[in-house]
């Protein structure tokens, strides 16, 4: 996560304002603003490309978004910009913001140097709090490799990681990631 907008304790309410007045996207997180990075031509493209496999395959089942949606674990209180979210069946918004989903399927990270410690563990503890969550999906920018956490039915998670030559199945919504197909778009 990156360093607080202030020291300052806020309601969702308030972060949701700078959210509306201020091009830069925030993280919010017990009652602190978290600024966001920009992230490299990799991890745009990867992200691209990502959306791009998960839509084809998904396209009237599923409704798969950029990472201009904001999504809420109401159980921690994050509120986060995943790079990738896909939403199967009614879109549920957060009850202090209509622009914020809290019901997303799958969430998609693009790792990053800077947060990479951060989205595996403590951002992922936040997300597998989200009682709709079936899936994370982490895309790695220096290797070719997807790791797939999967909710399984006693509430565990399973991990499978892909790496070049294999397909990631994504089988909480009945698709696969070829993972060299995905670099190779993304020009890796």
């Amino acid at each position: 996560m990156g360093v607080p907008a202030r020291l300052h304790h806020y309601s969702f309410k308030d972060y949701l304002t700078v959210e509306e007045m201020n091009p830069v996207r925030h993280e919010f997180l017990e009652g602190e603003i978290y600024a966001m990075a920009g992230g490299s031509i990799l991890h745009a493209a990867l992200t691209v490309a990502v959306s791009s496999a998960l839509h084809k395959q998904l396209a009237g089942r599923c409704r798969v978004f950029s990472s201009d949606l904001r999504v809420r674990s109401l159980a921690t209180g994050l509120a986060c910009y995943p790079d990738v979210t896909v939403v199967c069946g009614n879109v549920e918004t957060d009850p202090e913001s209509k622009e914020t989903v809290a019901n997303p399927t799958v969430v998609v990270e693009v790792l990053s140097p800077a947060t990479i410690d951060y989205d595996l563990s403590e951002k992922f503890d936040h997300y597998r709090r989200i009682p709709s969550l079936k899936a994370v999906v982490y895309v790695w920018q220096d290797r070719r490799q997807i790791e797939i956490r999967a909710r399984g039915a006693l509430d565990d998670w399973r991990v499978e990681i892909a790496g070049s030559g294999a397909i990631a199945r994504l089988e909480p919504l009945g698709c696969a990631l070829d993972v060299d197909a995905l670099y190779t778009d993304a020009g890796a």
